[in-house]
């Protein structure tokens, strides 16, 4: 058992008047941490903390804010295994993929560590007599909000970027993952002065006690609902909303490709970490030239996944994060069977204890059913049959979310309409996930606003001043 403390103004184990709450193990539902719920009140002490401490760390050379960095992924990177197995214990990512999210997390507070001293402001050329440059200044107080389903990856790009840019951090994980915020934020606390990085604890009425506050940036990754609750709070205050959200991201597999290669590509897309990933393949528009053989590989790579718990080394498909969830998956794709859908593989609620639920492929949806217009966020992959390329793309571009894409196709032609067409913030050609580093998002509708991660990130957690120097009386310096 993990028993999480807050970090309120330098000093843990402060608050948690609000009462505590216990995370369950997925798997098989045994106790796994107990964390304290923050109060309303606990929240404002927190953010006055917060911002009694921006002035000496914005003040900090970038250098030393970038040698913080380093020294915490140093520890990041000697914690590794328990980060990822408390990760796996609360919410039943398979331990590979676990041990992958910490990697990524420590590669990313280095890639920030490396990235923060190079940023420079602009001169701007004028009058001879003057001169006028524009530099980037620190923000000042940001409340990051954290997702359950990748916890330490997603933490790290945010708290990273905000903190190398001389921002401090009121830092709130999602109540399914918290133990997982609390590790991390001791790791990263030990590298910084006190009162720079604080830790809020509890569920989604400390986020919006939170967004709330007279803050600087709420800096967002979750769902698209929260996501706007988010937006209207910081329109209410004049903060700044950056706003990762949800998405129904399509895949379109195009005649002349190799089915069982789109149809690898496509489960790997559909059923990594049971679905609950952001960029999670959750609709296939695929062409009726390969429609056949594509769906038959597709449903035997879904019946071969390798289902256990996630401390299973062999594990392919842990569980779901929670049965609430599993619930809301299970929902979508009894409607759309309900509906005409055709239901391949999965699809059915398993006995015994956990939230698991089957890799399921469903065909002959529809485009108005909710498993194809709405976030699933679970192992599902739902196949719409197109004639043509033109309808494919008319069809993935139909949706209120505009978080990614990703086209299987043989012609460059194909794929150069895809990425011009397409309306969201990242088109993959022949791969469903990867990116060089260093690589930005930009989510568009209900995805979200603004940029995710690469160095555009440092920009969104910056402001910026102009500034106008002349010699007195009109001469020269």
């Amino acid at each position: 058992m993990y028993r999480v403390e807050q970090l309120i103004g330098g000093v843990w184990g402060a608050g948690g008047e609000g009462g505590e709450l216990t995370v369950h193990d997925p798997a098989d539902g045994s106790p796994v941490s107990t964390v304290p719920v923050a109060t309303a009140d606990e929240v404002a002490k927190a953010v006055e903390a917060a911002r009694s401490a921006a002035a000496q760390w914005a003040a900090t050379p970038a250098a030393q804010r970038a040698a913080a960095l380093h020294r915490a992924a140093d520890e990041l990177a000697a914690s590794a295994e328990e980060l990822a197995a408390a990760t796996t214990a609360e919410m039943g990512k398979p331990l590979g993929d676990a041990r992958g999210g910490v990697e990524a997390g420590i590669g990313t507070l280095r890639q920030y560590a490396e990235l923060g001293p190079l940023r420079g402001g602009r001169t701007l050329h004028g009058d001879g007599a003057a001169i006028d440059f524009m530099a980037p200044e620190p923000r000042g107080v940001v409340a990051a909000i954290t997702p359950w389903n990748d916890p330490v990856a997603v933490s790290c790009g945010l708290l990273g970027a905000a903190l190398v840019t001389g921002n401090v951090v009121l830092y709130k994980p999602s109540e399914r993952t918290p133990a997982t915020g609390w590790l991390l934020a001791r790791l990263l606390d030990g590298a910084l002065p006190a009162g720079v990085l604080s830790l809020l604890t509890g569920g989604g009425q400390v986020g919006a006690a939170l967004a709330a506050q007279e803050v600087d940036v709420v800096a967002h990754v979750g769902s698209t609902a929260t996501g706007r609750a988010i937006a209207a709070a910081c329109a209410r205050t004049g903060a700044k909303a950056l706003l990762e959200n949800g998405g129904s991201d399509p895949l379109i597999v195009d005649a002349g490709v190799d089915p069982v290669w789109a149809a690898q590509a496509a489960a790997t897309g559909a059923f990594a970490n049971a679905g609950q990933i952001c960029v999670a393949v959750e609709r296939i528009y695929v062409h009726r030239d390969v429609a056949e053989d594509f769906v038959a590989a597709l449903v035997e790579r879904a019946r071969t996944l390798r289902v256990g718990p996630g401390r299973d080394p062999a594990t392919e498909l842990g569980p779901l994060v929670d049965r609430r969830h599993r619930d809301h998956v299970h929902g979508q794709v009894t409607a759309a069977v309900a509906d005409g859908a055709t239901l391949r593989t999965g699809g059915s609620l398993p006995d015994g204890p956990g939230a698991f639920y089957p890799a399921t492929v469903v065909t002959d949806c529809r485009q108005e059913m909710t498993l194809v217009r709405e976030e699933t966020f679970g192992p599902v992959a739902a196949v719409v049959v197109v004639d043509s390329f033109s309808e494919a793309l008319r069809c993935a571009a139909d949706s209120p979310y505009g978080l990614s894409a990703t086209v299987l196709t043989p012609s460059m032609s194909h794929a150069q309409r895809a990425w011009r067409e397409l309306p969201v913030g990242t088109v993959k050609v022949n791969a469903v996930f990867g990116g060089a580093p260093g690589g930005a998002a930009q989510p568009r509708r209900g995805s979200g606003q603004g940029f995710g991660y690469g160095p555009e990130l440092l920009d969104e957690f910056s402001t910026v001043k102009t500034v106008h120097i002349e010699a007195p009386g009109g001469g020269h310096w």
